[in-house]
């Protein structure tokens, strides 16, 4: 079968090399993590190792026409997380790597496909830290190195010419033993919404940078941070960034806003999906 319909890393090819891969994957068992129509999320062990296996069974084409009368593309199946993990891989972008993956073709309303990535062992989300600043609050100098790591693995992430459309710090992994260290290395997870570009455009720049901004706007950081971000981030002083794109930073400020009005008015908390 073609990689783009099916791929095994060469580790899983003896365990899973003889099965029906989307058989394999309707029938595992494992923790659940995430049950929404159509698509389920699953923590299982293959040989003791740990891997995140998510499952697509179809949106109905009640879904993909909602999508499309509001101008969404919809998420057809696992092949945005499939390919934005091999395309972050390519670029040394850290990322969960791809184990295994499978998608068949016909019905795009009734279309089976899954996922299966290893964990990201040793990260903690900057969701996770985060909520312990409450109580335990960091150091400047740890802050500062945090939000500048962030400014530039979403610099990097864009350049790659990826847009996440889930970008919220919930999505950010620190890698905790280099932060024990004093290094912030980051990675990325939950790419099923990804979008490829060869040349990322401000639309999509602007829609992520507004739901980062969103997820942090309850954690009261000094204005500094910010600034610090937007300065790593546009490779710009600060003067200049402004200068040359004003509009654009006051429509990302604009869209955090109203993104936190809204999960106000819905009872959520930010960092997570408004």
């Amino acid at each position: 079968m073609r990689e783009d319909r099916a791929y095994l890393a060469p580790e899983l090819a003896e365990r899973l090399g003889g099965e029906d891969l989307l058989g394999w994957a309707a029938a595992a068992e494992g923790e659940v993590f995430r049950e929404v129509k159509g698509r389920s999320t699953l923590r299982v062990l293959i040989g003791g190792q740990p891997y995140f296996l998510k499952r697509h069974l179809g949106v109905g084409w009640l879904e993909i026409l909602k999508n499309w009368m509001v101008g969404k593309r919809p998420v057809l199946g696992a092949e945005n997380e499939y390919r934005a993990c091999r395309h972050l891989a390519a670029r040394n972008l850290p990322a969960p790597r791809v184990a295994a993956f499978a998608t068949e073709g016909g019905n795009p309303a009734r279309r089976r496909s899954f996922v299966l990535c290893e964990e990201l062992s040793g990260h903690d989300s900057l969701e996770a830290v985060a909520a312990q600043w409450a109580h335990q609050p960091p150091s400047p100098l740890a802050r500062r190195r945090l939000i500048l790591a962030m400014a530039r693995f979403v610099r990097r992430l864009h350049e790659a010419g990826v847009a996440h459309r889930d970008l919220y710090i919930c999505h950010l992994m620190l890698d905790r033993q280099q932060w024990a260290q004093g290094e912030a290395r980051l990675a990325v997870l939950d790419l099923h919404r990804a979008r490829l570009q060869p040349k990322l455009s401000a639309y999509w720049r602007k829609r992520d940078l507004a739901a980062l901004l969103f997820s942090t706007l309850d954690l009261d950081l000094p204005a500094i941070s910010r600034l610090r971000f937007l300065r790593t981030y546009s490779g710009r002083p600060l003067r200049e960034a402004f200068a040359e794109q004003p509009r654009f930073w006051r429509a990302v400020a604009r869209r955090a806003q109203a993104l936190h009005d809204k999960a106000g008015r819905r009872g959520l908390t930010t960092g997570r999906r408004a």
